[in-house]
């Protein structure tokens, strides 16, 4: 039995997801004619009270045409500098909008309104990058699963409106914020200008994300996504998963939070163990002593067939997700138990 905790991306679709897969009605999607992915798109718009959304194969890219859509080339994004859009797109912003990014030093991730207005370029300064976009991930990838305050959001939405600027929220994660802090989808469509959700962390689907967002914002989405290359056929048998996970897997993500809460909890009683990291959602963020060599942990953990991640600086990384079975816990508890 191999526990893999690296991310809540390495699972696999279930057999009922699969049954969905493989029955499900397609089309070509480059004109719009895949029924499928069409539901999938009108339920998240309607989700999120929004006027449309569009399928990707990935999260960075649903990101990276959301820049493009913001901004022009010589502009600024301004974001925390944990950024999932600044540390893990492959220096995206730059290479395909040609921006650049401001980057706030918030708490694990996330920034306050008077920080964000700080950041701001004045207008009339043309030494600087003219600032056009405010964005937010919500929850932290690198902060530890955090889930941002919604009151400071919508600070930062007056600040964003003050300034005329555009206001977008990576939400690969947002499925657990959701989950964690009893909020609506309606709440964050109202506050965003767009919106790209992950169906392939947290829900268990093999591929795709959705950027969504209200017309004028969205009317040149597609020609992005076909310039970035992410123009698919017949990609309805992706889209049923989605569909499947929304009904199927959404609710069930507080399991996952509490199997990490009991995990940070062991961690507490563990000498090896110098911090563990606020733990809101599956996201789990430990740091070991400094006399405890970080490779040499994961080799120990390798030999008892558990993978996690090494963020460097003896921080590591553990992420609970649907293929991590109750079995699976109890092991590793076990094991933990026993360092």
């Amino acid at each position: 039995m191999i526990i893999d905790l690296r991310s809540d991306t390495v699972t696999k679709p279930t057999k009922g997801m699969l049954e969905v897969m493989l029955t499900a009605e397609v089309g070509d999607d480059v004109y719009k004619e895949d029924p499928t992915v069409n539901t999938l798109e009108k339920r998240l718009a309607n989700m999120f009270g929004k006027d449309e959304a569009l399928f990707f194969p990935t999260g960075s890219m649903a990101n990276q045409a959301a820049l493009k859509l913001h901004t022009n080339p010589g502009e600024q994004v301004i974001c925390d500098k944990y950024a999932h859009i600044y540390n893990y797109e492959g220096g995206g912003a730059s290479f395909n909008s040609g921006i650049s990014c401001k980057l706030i030093d918030g708490d694990r991730g996330m920034f306050t309104a008077q920080q964000a207005e700080a950041a701001i370029n004045p207008p009339d300064f043309y030494h600087s990058p003219l600032t056009s976009l405010i964005a937010i991930e919500n929850t932290t990838n690198k902060g530890g699963g955090a889930c941002w305050d919604f009151d400071e959001l919508k600070r930062i939405r007056t600040v964003a409106d003050s300034h005329n600027l555009g206001y977008h929220l990576d939400g690969a994660r947002l499925w657990n914020a959701l989950i964690a802090k009893g909020e609506n989808p309606k709440q964050y469509g109202k506050l965003f200008d767009t919106i790209s959700v992950c169906l392939s962390k947290g829900l268990g689907c093999p591929i795709g994300s959705v950027l969504i967002g209200n017309k004028a914002i969205m009317k040149g989405a597609i020609r992005v996504r076909k310039i970035l290359g992410g123009g698919m056929r017949q990609v309805g048998y992706l889209a049923a998963a989605g569909l499947y996970a929304l009904d199927n897997h959404f609710e069930r993500l507080q399991e996952d939070h509490k199997k990490a809460k009991t995990i940070g909890e062991e961690f507490q009683n563990l000498a090896l163990i110098k911090k563990v990291e606020p733990i809101e959602t599956n996201i789990i963020i430990f740091e070991l002593n400094d006399d405890i060599n970080e490779v040499e942990f994961l080799n120990k953990l390798n030999e008892k067939h558990i993978r996690i991640i090494g963020m460097g600086s003896n921080k590591l990384r553990m992420v609970t997700h649907l293929d991590y079975t109750d079995k699976m816990h109890d092991t590793l508890i076990k094991t933990l138990k026993a360092f």
